[in-house]
C-alpha cells in the first residue's frame, strides 16, 4: 500500500531513472584537413617506428647468423 520512502542523501540521483532528457549534445564540427593530415601523420610515425624497430631487431634474434665463439682445438691444447 504505502511505499515507505528511505533517505538518501542526494535524492535526485535516485530517482533519476524516472526523468529522461530529450536533449541531446551539439552535433560535432567535421574535422579540418589540417587536422586529418595531422592524424594521418602521427599514425604512419607510430607505424614506421614499429616496423623499424622489427628490422633492427630482427637480426639480433636470429641464432644462426651469431653462433658462440667456439676455442680453436690448438689453443685449448696449448692450455692457455
Amino acid at each position: 500500500m504505502f511505499r515507505r520512502r528511505e533517505s538518501v542523501p542526494f535524492a535526485f540521483v535516485a530517482e533519476a531513472d524516472r526523468f529522461r532528457s530529450n536533449v541531446e549534445p551539439p552535433p560535432r564540427e567535421p574535422s579540418t584537413r589540417g587536422q586529418i593530415a595531422g592524424r594521418v601523420l602521427i599514425g604512419l610515425t607510430i607505424a614506421a617506428g614499429f616496423v623499424g624497430a622489427l628490422l633492427f631487431g630482427l637480426p639480433s634474434l636470429d641464432t644462426q647468423s651469431h653462433p658462440t665463439r667456439q676455442i680453436p682445438s690448438a689453443e685449448a691444447a696449448d692450455g692457455r
